[in-house]
């Protein structure tokens, strides 16, 4: 997951519903907790966002903003389901909520650019699959 925004992710909340009921399997409470950099990423002593990487979640880039082109800051983050998989059969729907904070402590929707990649990994050998989309039947409008 490559987040771009003006804020810290840490109030976004992620969902995760595998199948069709609409009730999520995961349902988080941030996403920081998501990818179990609890606390906002932050190391008390520096006060910065800190970087940190384990076997299956971690935050190992953060690009801080320098001041130029109202640059904004930027986090890498993984987090890999082997010891806890998402199954599914047929759909699977993951979003994230993009929320900052006002100068007043209110919560403030965002826009933010959020880049992900998913891996599926099957069982032996089943059915023919049918055709992938096309490049216009995945453009996002």
């Amino acid at each position: 997951c490559y987040m771009d925004g003006e804020d810290d992710p840490a109030v976004s909340d992620g969902k995760v519903v595998a199948g069709s009921t609409g009730f999520p399997t995961i349902c988080g409470t941030g996403t920081e907790d998501y990818f179990c950099g609890s606390y906002n990423f932050e190391n008390k002593a520096t006060g910065q966002y800190q970087e940190f990487t384990g076997p299956y979640t971690g935050v190992p880039h953060i690009v801080r903003p320098d001041g130029v082109n109202g640059s904004n800051q930027r986090f890498s983050m993984y987090r890999w389901h082997i010891t806890d998989p998402i199954r599914f059969e047929k759909e699977l729907k993951v979003t994230i909520q993009a929320l900052g904070w006002r100068k007043d402590g209110r919560y403030l929707p965002l826009r933010d650019d959020i880049a992900s990649v998913a891996f599926w990994y099957q069982d032996g050998v089943g059915e023919e699959f049918p055709p992938l989309p096309s490049a216009d039947e995945l453009e996002i409008y």
